[in-house]
């Protein structure tokens, strides 16, 4: 049952990896990297699972934020062009 389970999950992530190739936008690659990432922390966790080593699950949980942070920080990257200050809408960039 694991098994299946496991073979589920991969079969998931291989259709998140297609739409990440293909996805038309920014965006729609963007948010399949994010599936990604979470279906790994499902595979890693279902790992630890099967394996029995509960220490997978801490992997998983750091796994988990490394992803979120990851995320967060190129979308602000692509809505005010770089990882510094935050800049207004409208303002002009000072040199």
């Amino acid at each position: 049952m694991l098994v299946a389970i496991a073979l589920a999950v991969l079969f998931s992530l291989g259709c998140a990896l297609i739409r990440a190739y293909l996805g038309p936008t920014l965006f729609d690659r963007l948010l399949a990297v994010n599936v990604v990432g979470s279906l790994t922390v499902l595979l890693i966790a279902l790992l630890g699972f099967i394996v029995g080593r509960p220490e997978f699950i801490d992997i998983a949980i750091v796994y988990a934020l490394l992803n979120y942070i990851g995320v967060v920080a190129v979308l602000r990257f692509f809505e005010s062009g770089r990882f510094g200050a935050s800049r207004r809408r409208g303002e002009e960039e000072s040199p």
